[in-house]
């Protein structure tokens, strides 16, 4: 899921990143809504929103909430900072750093919440933007590696997307295209999965509050640890391969080494 690099991504690789992360976005979203009643996994309504806010000169909430839509591209931002600069020294260090700085953000929007947050208006504003700011890493990392085919914070995209692709299935010539039955895939699996994240976090969210944040951060940890693993036994198995390969190297004992006869030396 991390180790690879645009073009060099499979749809498998795709798939489970995006339905992974579309997993942890839904958790997020529907939970700032149930609490915070904001929208964290996306910017399209916080748009709507400042114009609004402008419109009627209320010039603090308009301030709140352009800092909520620079948080969301910062995100992204930093996200294609760290893979375009690192991405040729360490892939997967490059690749899983952005998820780390999420898992930080979301955590301590989780820890804060549960022990001190008071529901205070300055509280709420600045937890709703370390959420975008996270979401926004996220979509950046997933666009990013996958050359932009996989965007798993927000669906306004994805469902022009699968409303595109439903409307060519209508012919045969596009029904046999293997790359677009394939972009269907990724795309089907992403809105489930987000779909699905925000039921479950809807129904947890009743049971354990703030400690969804918790399950949201292990659902991307696990992405992190996989790749970790799935590096580490390839290397094994390399360097498996790479002694046994020595060993079955044939090794000519000397006594079977015959000397060349000495007119081969002198050229008669």
């Amino acid at each position: 899921m991390l180790r690879k690099f645009n073009n060099s991504r499979t749809i498998r690789d795709n798939i489970q990143l995006g339905s992974l992360t579309a997993f942890s976005a839904g958790m997020v979203n529907v939970t700032s809504v149930i609490i915070f009643f904001a929208f964290t996994s996306n910017v399209t309504g916080h748009y709507a929103i400042l114009a609004e806010e402008i419109s009627k000169g209320n010039w603090y909430q308009a301030a709140v909430v352009f800092a909520w839509i620079f948080m969301f591209f910062a995100g992204n931002f930093c996200s294609n900072l760290i893979v375009i600069n690192f991405n040729q020294k360490n892939t997967y260090a490059a690749h899983s750093a952005p998820l780390m700085i999420e898992i930080a953000c979301l955590l301590a929007v989780g820890t804060y919440g549960q022990f001190f947050y008071r529901e205070t208006l300055n509280e709420t504003e600045i937890m709703v933007a370390l959420m975008l700011f996270a979401m926004g890493i996220q979509n950046g990392l997933t666009a990013s590696i996958s050359n932009f085919s996989v965007k798993t914070t927000h669906l306004t995209g994805l469902t022009t997307d699968v409303g595109l692709l439903t409307s060519m299935f209508t012919k045969r010539e596009y029904r046999e295209d293997k790359s677009l039955r394939a972009r269907a895939q990724v795309l089907f699996a992403i809105a489930t999965s987000y779909v699905t994240g925000g039921i479950f976090a809807g129904v947890v969210y009743q049971q354990i509050g703030f400690m969804v944040f918790y399950i949201a951060s292990l659902v991307i940890g696990v992405i992190i640890c996989y790749e970790y693993y799935k590096i580490k036994i390839r290397k094994m198995v390399w360097n498996r391969r790479k002694r046994s390969s020595r060993c079955k190297t044939p090794v000519i004992p000397e006594q079977h080494i015959r000397p060349m006869p000495e007119n081969v030396h002198s050229g008669r």
